[in-house]
């Protein structure tokens, strides 16, 4: 069931739907989100349920504000959390803090750590607001996708993912395109473990202090096992002269039916689509370019590796694990 997102009678029974503990299609800047209600554990199983996702890999809480992130960290938000709140906040920034004991569980995958978030999208805030209204302290929001699979950007591709029985409210293509930047602020020494949008520079230069790589007693986090985001077609993630020489050779051999490249210099592909120049548009085109060109019937997905710049950490990070899922 596809609703517009801008009709204020299709954001009250998409809150009335989450307070009753079922599922919806949930549009925010980053990605759309297949969401629950992070305070009702039974709500929250039929994500990992439909998802397809191991319950032990843990959900991202959005909430409309730091009050309500309060609810579900423990003793509420401290200073550095506040910092990056005020700067980033609402926005496609996930701070991951130690959790309220007895709080959201399941959406925590069972760990003593949170992962919170304030979405910017219109459509996800005002939501969130007539939810909290009916009692819901925050929602579980993983990307509206089977488990490891290209992450949706627009309504269309939450119906192709779950069928029309699926309350999806449209709010339209997701201005971001990637998942959010996410940083684990619960032990004290702060660590990257995904990156996104919001740049490690741009964190560091808010708390003047420095951003670690994460260790092995990292908490778990969304996004980040080593092969996530993939499509059925093969990607192939290659340096620019990589590209060139196995286009030049598989062209020679009469090998290129099936074959789509994205990349920044043209080439005589069976498809061929253009990379942006500008990290954040390529951000934005990133998934919805990978499902079209899935869709169109590739075999495999060519890559033009992105630039050597702290920039493109996200787009590299998401093409990194798409090309995981396939090994030679």
């Amino acid at each position: 069931m596809l609703l517009p997102g801008n009709d204020p009678e299709a954001i009250q029974a998409a809150a009335r739907r989450l307070a009753d503990g079922e599922l919806l299609g949930l549009p925010t800047e980053t990605v759309y989100g297949l969401a629950a209600r992070a305070d009702d554990d039974a709500a929250v199983a039929k994500i990992f349920a439909a998802k397809g996702r191991p319950s032990d890999h843990p959900l991202i809480v959005h909430v409309l504000d730091a009050a309500g992130a309060d609810r579900f960290a423990r003793s509420g938000l401290h200073n550095t959390h506040r910092r990056l709140t005020d700067a980033f906040w609402p926005g496609p920034l996930t701070i991951i803090a130690s959790r309220t004991p007895g709080m959201a569980e399941a959406a925590a995958g069972g760990q003593d750590t949170i992962a919170l978030r304030a979405p910017a999208h219109p459509v996800a805030r005002a939501v969130l607001a007539a939810a909290r209204e009916l009692g819901v302290l925050g929602v579980a929001a993983p990307s509206a996708n089977r488990f490891g699979r290209v992450s949706p950007t627009l309504a269309r591709h939450v119906v192709e993912e779950f069928g029309p029985e699926l309350m999806v409210l449209d709010g339209g293509a997701c201005e971001v395109g990637i998942e959010s930047t996410i940083i684990d602020c619960s032990r004290g020494r702060l660590a990257l473990l995904r990156p996104g949008l919001i740049s490690r520079e741009r964190i560091e230069s808010v708390l003047g202090e420095p951003v670690f790589e994460p260790d092995a007693n990292a908490p778990k986090a969304s996004g980040t096992l080593a092969a996530h985001y993939a499509p059925t077609a093969r990607v192939r993630l290659l340096e620019a002269d990589s590209l060139a020489l196995r286009f030049a050779t598989t062209a020679a051999a009469g090998g290129l039916e099936g074959v789509a490249v994205y990349s920044r210099a043209q080439l005589p592909a069976w498809r061929w689509q253009a990379q942006p120049a500008d990290p954040a548009a390529a951000a934005h085109e990133l998934f919805a370019v990978l499902r079209a060109l899935d869709a169109a019937g590739a075999r495999e997905i060519w890559v033009e590796a992105p630039p050597r710049d702290p920039a493109w950490d996200g787009v590299r990070d998401r093409l990194s694990r798409a090309a995981a899922a396939f090994t030679d």
